[in-house]
């Protein structure tokens, strides 16, 4: 089996730190796609992710940088349009507790705001994972402008006129117009 760029050994990080230039390239996205179908990257994307990985006692010091772009689909025409990614992150992961044997563990609220890892390998695919999901607009907009679908005829009205016959709509909330 191929070793995964995105694990790595924890004993294997050298005292100065380890540093990685990873490309999250268009099969990258396709994978995680499949994995999550949920996920609101709607096409080609790519970003390179410059990450160092340094020991601090047990505890590993993650910094990054992700830069590049996402298709994102537009939240009003559905239309996919490419937004730009740009985003430093620093992590501070600690050996985690060894886990219960059985029924459920209970955190701390010390625990809650620290992030754990567990075992002798490091896997930075979830945390470069997180990094771009959180930076994904809660509301994808091609422009501001975007004037979105009819809901009628679902014509997208950036790009052409809709055809629905105008008439007047008995609900006070509707304008009147399309």
């Amino acid at each position: 089996m191929k070793p995964s760029p995105w694990q790595f050994s924890i004993a294997r990080i050298p005292a100065a730190g380890l540093d990685l230039s990873l490309v999250l390239d268009e099969a990258w996205f396709l994978t995680w796609r499949a994995q999550d179908p949920g996920l609101e990257i709607a096409g080609p994307s790519q970003v390179k992710a410059e990450v160092r990985v340094a020991k601090h006692g047990r505890e590993l010091l993650i910094r990054g940088r992700l830069r590049g772009t996402l298709t994102l689909a537009c939240c009003r025409c559905l239309t996919p349009y490419v937004a730009p990614i740009e985003t430093d992150f620093d992590l501070l992961l600690a050996p985690g507790p060894e886990p219960l044997k059985a029924g459920e563990e209970e955190l701390t609220a010390a625990e809650l705001d620290q992030d754990f890892y567990a075992g002798d390998t490091l896997d930075l695919e979830p945390i470069l994972r997180e990094q771009i999901v959180l930076q994904l607009p809660v509301k994808p907009l091609c422009a501001e402008a975007c004037r979105g679908l009819c809901a009628r005829c679902g014509a997208n009205l950036n790009t052409e006129p809709c055809t629905c016959a105008k008439e007047r709509s008995a609900s006070p909330f509707a304008s009147g117009a399309n």
